[in-house]
């Protein structure tokens, strides 16, 4: 059984840093695509970043593009979010996913999604 666990979130000032972390267990990870999407109170789930199977290929949202880093480790099959020069908007849930098809903005189909980690950044 697959299972993703997200670390790594907290509460943050307005440009400050975090960095989201995915432990990954239970199906062989490297196969897997990876993304980061998140949830705002209130509002509908929406994509974050994605990273192709070996890390060669990435894909941001327009909000993070030059804020937020994704990358992984295969080796240890962990998946990581660097976020920095973080807004209030920013504020949400983070959610860990994989996906054996590549992942884009508009997927809302995971093999498996993580419960987790709340990002608040204050004003």
């Amino acid at each position: 059984q697959g299972q993703l666990i997200e670390s790594g979130g907290g509460l943050v000032k307005t440009g400050g840093s975090l960095r989201l972390s995915c432990a990954a267990s239970g199906f062989v990870f490297y196969r897997y695509h990876m993304g980061w999407f998140r949830q705002a109170p209130g509002k509908e789930r929406e994509f974050v970043a994605t990273i192709s199977w070996y890390g060669r290929e990435t894909n941001y949202a327009d909000s993070v593009k030059g804020r937020f880093t994704i990358s992984r480790d295969n080796g240890q099959n962990w998946v990581y979010l660097e976020m920095t020069n973080l807004r209030p908007e920013d504020t949400g849930v983070y959610y860990c996913v994989a996906s054996e098809f590549t992942l884009t903005s508009n997927s809302n189909n995971f093999d498996y999604q993580g419960q987790g980690t709340k990002v608040t950044v204050s004003s």
